[in-house]
């Protein structure tokens, strides 16, 4: 099994096609089968469900699906390394992130960074909370910025940043002016919301502050981004309850109210592996913080 077979084989599972793989590849659909039928043959395992009008994974080809993408990134990371270091790059820091934290001063600590370390190249990866934990222990990442703070003991957890959330409101809706909302008036409304496979965190805190107020959220739209949740909002497609970060990036098309009694809080913690920790994620971390200090000192 080498990198070239690996690669034609993560091109059929993610395209489960395979004239869509083989275009994707630049290669002929022959070749790319005979590859695969290797590849199987190679491991005495049967990888894909092959039918006249579908492709599928099996057990097997799901798992290997995973450990290749890892295989292959870790390649390209240690290629990029060593291309930098011929050219007097010396250090790489691979940073986990979920979306939120881009309104809260990564970019800004990132530019900071590789201005105070120009020999360090820091490579940002977004995940949900769950896979940063894998991605640490499995030496992908140096240091993540996660929701929420239950880990294994080999990992280091530490708060970061906490604000309230607050209600997003179409500037057209009954509501939008007031500066403050019962979040039990928001019974009847249509909510826009994280799917729960990709941020259950959030997912849930938001349904159980929602089901203390007296009522079970209708979700009629699910988005992966709190970008895509504003903008759905702008465009009167529902109501939403979204860091409070966000009303200082996004004014257009909505209004953003307090809601009374508190609302759910959202969260960031750093995580760094308990032992061994990376030096120039401690770095990072500590002009992370710094940075968070003096905007708090601004405001």
């Amino acid at each position: 099994m080498d990198l070239k077979q690996l690669r034609y084989f993560v091109a059929v599972a993610e395209e489960l096609h395979f004239g869509r793989a083989a275009a994707r590849l630049f290669i002929s659909q022959p070749a790319l089968s005979f590859d695969i039928k290797k590849l199987e043959s190679q491991l005495d395992i049967q990888l894909l469900n092959r039918t006249n009008k579908s492709v599928s994974l099996t057990n097997a080809g799901q798992v290997l699906l995973e450990e290749a993408r890892y295989l292959l990134l870790r390649t390209e990371q240690a290629r990029r390394l060593t291309l930098r270091s011929a050219q007097g790059f010396t250090g790489r820091l691979s940073v986990g992130f979920v979306n939120s934290i881009l309104n809260r001063g990564l970019p800004r600590a990132v530019k900071a960074f590789e201005q105070d370390h120009p020999d360090t190249e820091i490579v940002l990866m977004e995940m949900n909370s769950a896979e940063q934990s894998q991605a640490l222990q499995r030496g992908q990442i140096d240091i993540g910025f996660v929701h929420w703070s239950k880990f294994p003991d080999s990992i280091s957890c530490e708060l970061l940043l906490r604000e309230p959330f607050l209600c997003c409101l179409p500037a057209t809706h009954r509501l939008a002016g007031q500066p403050h909302i019962d979040l039990a008036t928001l019974a009847e409304e249509d909510f826009i919301l994280f799917p729960r496979s990709v941020s259950p965190h959030y997912h849930d805190l938001i349904i159980t502050h929602c089901v203390a107020a007296g009522f079970s959220p209708r979700i009629r739209h699910e988005t992966r981004l709190w970008q895509t949740v504003v903008a759905m909002v702008a465009h009167e497609m529902g109501i939403a309850l979204v860091p409070q970060s966000l009303a200082k990036s996004w004014k257009e098309g909505v209004h953003f109210c307090q809601i009374e009694g508190g609302g759910p809080f959202s969260e960031i913690h750093a995580i760094r592996l308990a032992e061994s920790p990376s030096a120039s994620a401690q770095s990072f971390l500590e002009l992370f913080r710094s940075q968070q200090k003096d905007q708090l000192a601004l405001s």
